[in-house]
């Protein structure tokens, strides 16, 4: 007799079958089958077929038949909560790697509160009420222990950050700007402006736009870096303050702060003005270099003077020397390029200076614009839109009007097309002209990182601060965040477009050229290890995906954080951090 409490298996059944059209086939059929023993022999009685049911059905109930438990999902393990982790955790492991906690200060509340204010402002930006809302939102509010932080404390941070901004500011200094890592001894600056909203702040005023938001109050901001473009310093200004004003104002507040002696300051030709070189001459210890204006290199190649188109004929760079320039040096460049774009884009201004000038002339002609002054004000706006006054000779009466080219201004000016002269005061033997020309043309460092903290990276820009204090705390806040975004686009330069081994240009005047491998990755969108290529923000976005989980296994049991399995790039963006992914921020 068969024994109905005999164990049960699943066994898998496979038949071989070729059919009238040559095609070979496999059938398979799942069988439940009892073995038992009968005088003697094994016997095999088939209780069910499971061939019906889904492949993974039919192998839950093999492994159970086998021995093994299985439970309820659910009742196992719960996920009671999930939070973004992965681009706070390496924004916080960069932060980490250069120091910044203990840059701040000591460690307490208003330091940790400040940390997080820098690290959202790096990976997601915002108004500070919004800001503390996100925080409890990811595992940095519960790391830092600022999920529950109001505005209140985040203000008394911000008031603590900027009493200690010129503390912070020394250190990076002595950092990135002392005679070990910058023998050279070079310093850029450049200015620049962000609008406010409402008018209580003593600092708003109205002065030139660089947002082109005419009308508005703003600040401006004058930002030190090192040579490479890393933010080490930066100074708030009224917003009527003029370039060459702040420039002196903060070279002297860095020189009697920072001591930093023996600099030599880089900046446009805006900024270090005669009248400027003059004051830094008076300060003493401060060396400089930046460009002529272009009326200063009219007078140089006008006659006989000693820029004469000859010095390009066989290369783009010549060194000059001129008795109103004493203890300088003057490098002159031609750029081809550059002058190509000038000539084009002259050429455009002049053609669309006269359509307009043409309608004009036409309303004269027909009756319908009289008076002197009237047409010379319709002249004005015309000529001041396209600021091609110099280059038209004008003749205006009450009931005529006709205008011609001055082609010899225009000749006159497009002999110097592309032609630009940079002065000095450092040595030869300190650095030659190529090294003056790279030094000039690293400005665009300076304009990026300006870039980067207003719209692309930071969102300074518009300011809703009311207080001067808060005002200044919110533009270093921006400063320091942006000191870790510099640090973390070179490092994830290998995961980005971002070129990472520029080719050294032979000519310092031509543009500079992308590298073969990073034109690669531009045009198959994939990096030199095979990953996707993402930009910056992809970049930091993708990380936010990698999200810690609150695991409580049992109704009654622990809870573990686990995070969710990194892609390869999440890992690879770890690796360049030289960390491993940490489960806790702290």
């Amino acid at each position: 007799m068969v024994k109905r409490g005999d164990a049960v298996h699943v066994s898998t059944q496979r038949r071989h079958y070729t059919g009238k059209d040559g095609v070979a086939r496999v059938y398979e059929s799942h069988l439940l089958r009892r073995s038992y023993r009968q005088d003697g022999k094994v016997r095999n009685e088939t209780v069910a077929n499971l061939s019906h049911l889904p492949a993974d059905t039919i192998e839950v109930v093999r492994r159970s038949l086998a021995g093994e438990q299985f439970v309820p999902a659910a009742a196992r393990a719960t996920v009671t909560r999930s939070l973004p982790h992965g681009h706070v955790a390496a924004v916080m492991a960069q932060a980490k790697t250069l120091g910044l906690p203990g840059l701040l200060g000591p460690a307490g509340r208003l330091r940790e509160v400040a940390l997080a204010l820098i690290v959202a402002r790096a990976v997601r930006p915002g108004s500070k009420l919004a800001t503390t809302r996100w925080w409890a939102d990811t595992t940095l509010g519960a790391d830092l222990g600022v999920a529950g932080v109001g505005t209140d404390e985040v203000y008394a941070a911000m008031d603590w950050l900027a009493a200690r901004q010129e503390r912070i500011e020394a250190k990076l200094a002595a950092r990135h700007l002392a005679p070990q890592v910058n023998p050279h001894r070079l310093a850029m600056f450049d200015l620049s402006s962000s609008w406010m909203t409402g008018r209580k702040c003593p600092l708003a005023a109205r002065g030139y736009s660089r947002d082109g938001k005419k009308g508005l109050a703003q600040i401006e901001y004058g930002l030190l870096t090192d040579p490479e473009g890393r933010p080490v310093a930066v100074r708030v200004f009224e917003g009527n303050t003029a370039d060459p004003a702040a420039f002196i104002d903060i070279t002297e507040d860095f020189k009697d702060r920072y001591r930093l002696d023996d600099m030599v300051m880089v900046g446009d030709r805006g900024m270090i003005t005669s009248a400027r070189i003059a004051r830094l001459r008076e300060l003493g210890g401060y060396g400089w270099i930046t460009a002529l204006r272009a009326p200063q290199i009219a007078a140089l190649a006008a006659d006989d003077g000693p820029l004469q188109l000859s010095l390009f004929d066989e290369q783009n760079l010549a060194e000059i020397a001129h008795p109103d320039y004493p203890g300088e040096r003057l490098i002159a460049c031609r750029n081809p390029a550059l002058a190509d774009e000038r000539a084009r884009k002259r050429d455009a201004l002049l053609a669309a200076t006269e359509a307009d000038l043409a309608k004009i002339r036409a309303a004269v002609s027909a009756g319908r614009l009289r008076g002197a002054d009237k047409i010379g004000l319709r002249v004005g706006r015309t000529i001041g839109r396209h600021k091609m006054a110099k280059h038209f000779t004008l003749t205006i009466t009450d009931t005529t009007f006709t205008y011609a080219r001055n082609q010899d201004n225009i000749d006159t000016e497009a002999a110097l097309d592309g032609i630009y002269l940079i002065r000095t005061t450092v040595p030869a033997d300190q650095l030659d002209a190529d090294g003056v020309v790279a030094a000039y043309k690293n400005l665009s460092r300076v304009e990026r990182d300006f870039r980067s903290i207003k719209a692309i990276d930071l969102h300074l820009r518009p300011v809703h601060h009311w207080t001067e204090t808060r005002v200044r705390a919110h533009v270093f806040i921006c400063t320091l965040a942006a000191y870790l975004t510099w640090h973390l686009r070179r490092t994830w330069a290998p995961l980005t477009y971002t070129d990472e081994d520029r080719p050294t240009p032979t000519d310092p005047v031509a543009p500079a050229v992308r590298s073969d491998a990073a034109n690669t990755k531009a045009s198959t969108h994939t990096t030199t290890g095979g990953q996707p290529a993402r930009s910056y923000q992809d970049l930091l976005a993708h990380l936010g995906t990698l999200t810690r989980n609150d695991l409580q296994y049992g109704p009654n049991g622990p809870t573990v954080p686990t995070l969710t399995e990194p892609t390869d790039t999440q890992r690879r963006a770890f690796q360049l951090l030289g960390t491993p992914i940490p489960v806790t921020l702290t």
